[in-house]
């Protein structure tokens, strides 16, 4: 068959081939056609995987999102002149809130001072508790929106509005993946667009959607199997494909979001024979699966640490049910008991792996709680000030960095916006933030906007 004689509908030819892409293709080819449609402009040359800027520290990264904003003076940030004033209202804390507050409302919790390094973590974190020594936690971190959506995207991508990339997609575009048989970013757990979205970074760096709940990777990963198709077949159809693309850019020259919808679909009939190694969690020993415990985060956690093994530059794992605006002492609790023993695990894996070193994992809302009260026993969002921690990827270790005002409300000491954080990660991971650009809309655009400074005093 001549491919010139072809008649070219992308769209039609991937859903009948039977290549059995699943949702990384597909979602690289709806976007980039609907940007070539127009609905999206772009401007931005072909973007290959970059070079280091300089020496890394990580290699990949592992970020554990708690999606609501969960309560830092619960949980990392002890704060005794909250008992102290009770119910009142000084002047220090009549800030603006997204809801009507009242006065100090303290937490229920007690803190410790835990390891050698004496970092205080609450009661609702036993397990955690035992790997203060390999945290940096930083009690300073601001933001710019006190609703979820603008916060959210703020935190992932440097910005309230939903056009730009977020921060997994950046690292994807800047160093690309260690493994070319799986996706360079893997978004676990998140029906939310902006944490997995690729905006108008070439497709092949969206995040690839993962079902969690599941062991198997069939269960986990959308059409991930061709029940109909060899791989010769399959691999035929897709030199086919290839070749229409290859005659495409002859005849009309440098297409970028062709480039990057055709490497993708090369990545997802790879991934067919890959991930069955990767994202089988049945591979794993009775022991380890039981160090992390069971539930859906549990599997989150364990997948993660296999997904950055194979090669994956960047895992994301979204927890929701973190916007307590009452009944914080139950709640709360419950979210806790759900996520302790997995990062524990995470870490503890990690590190007796040897992987610590070069793994950063971070951990963090898209805001946190204030210290009054809303409903009587719930909090408000508190974009002000927060606590987010890290471990591994050459950052100090058994650390604390900032501190809120006396009550826990404003970032006061040593304060880190999340441009600045952002700035730290990339850094980091060899990346100059005001280097890693891409032109759109005619402007250099990047992860850190305008902003944004390396926290040089939590690297190791």
């Amino acid at each position: 068959m001549d491919p010139k004689a072809a008649p070219i509908n992308r769209r039609r030819l991937l859903r009948n081939t039977g290549l059995g892409f699943g949702s990384l293709a597909l979602n690289a080819l709806l976007h980039d056609e609907a940007r070539a449609a127009g609905a999206v402009s772009a401007a931005g040359g072909l973007a290959l995987p970059g070079q280091p800027h300089f020496a890394a520290r990580a290699k990949r990264v592992i970020f554990m999102f708690m999606s609501g904003g969960p309560s830092h003076v619960d949980m990392f940030d002890p704060k005794p002149a909250i008992q102290a004033n009770m119910g009142k209202r000084p002047s220090s804390v009549d800030l603006r809130t997204e809801r009507p507050t009242g006065g100090l409302l303290p937490s229920p919790f007690e803190f410790k001072a835990c390891g050698q390094s004496g970092i205080e973590i609450s009661s609702l974190l036993p397990n955690l508790r035992n790997c203060a020594d390999d945290l940096c936690v930083v009690r300073s971190v601001h933001a710019a929106n006190p609703n979820h959506g603008p916060a959210i995207n703020f935190m992932h991508s440097g910005r309230i509005d939903q056009v730009h990339p977020a921060l997994g997609a950046w690292v994807s575009y800047g160093l690309g993946t260690e493994n070319q048989n799986l996706p360079g970013f893997v978004a676990l757990g998140s029906t939310f667009i902006p944490i997995g979205r690729s905006g108008y970074l070439p497709g092949e760096h969206q995040g690839t959607p993962i079902v969690l709940g599941q062991d198997a990777p069939e269960r986990m990963i959308a059409n991930l199997r061709n029940p109909r198709l060899s791989r010769d077949r399959q691999e035929q159809q897709l030199a086919l494909i290839r070749g229409l693309n290859q005659n495409h850019l002859a005849e009309r020259g440098v297409d970028a979001m062709l480039e990057a919808r055709t490497r993708a679909m090369e990545t997802a009939f790879r991934m067919q024979f890959e991930a069955g190694e990767a994202f089988d969690l049945r591979k794993e020993s009775p022991a380890t699966r039981a160090s992390y415990g069971t539930g859906a985060f549990a599997g989150a956690c364990l997948l993660a640490r296999r997904l950055v093994e194979n090669g994956v530059r960047f895992v994301q794992i979204t927890n929701g049910g973190w916007d307590h605006h009452n009944n914080i002492t139950t709640e709360l609790g419950k979210k806790c008991r759900e996520i302790d023993q997995p990062m524990a695990a995470l870490i503890q894996d990690l590190k007796q792996r040897g992987m610590l070193d070069e793994t950063l994992v971070v951990w963090g809302g898209e805001f946190g709680r204030t210290p009054v009260s809303e409903n009587g026993d719930g909090r408000d969002h508190n974009h002000f000030g927060f606590t987010m921690w890290m471990a591994g990827g050459g950052l100090k270790r058994g650390h604390v960095h900032g501190a809120t005002d006396e009550f826990g409300f404003r970032a006061v000491e040593k304060p880190v916006s999340v441009h600045d954080m952002h700035a730290t990660l990339l850094h980091l991971l060899s990346l100059n933030h005001e280097q890693l650009t891409y032109r759109y809309s005619g402007r250099d655009f990047r992860l850190t906007d305008v902003e944004g400074e390396v926290v040089k005093e939590i690297i190791a």
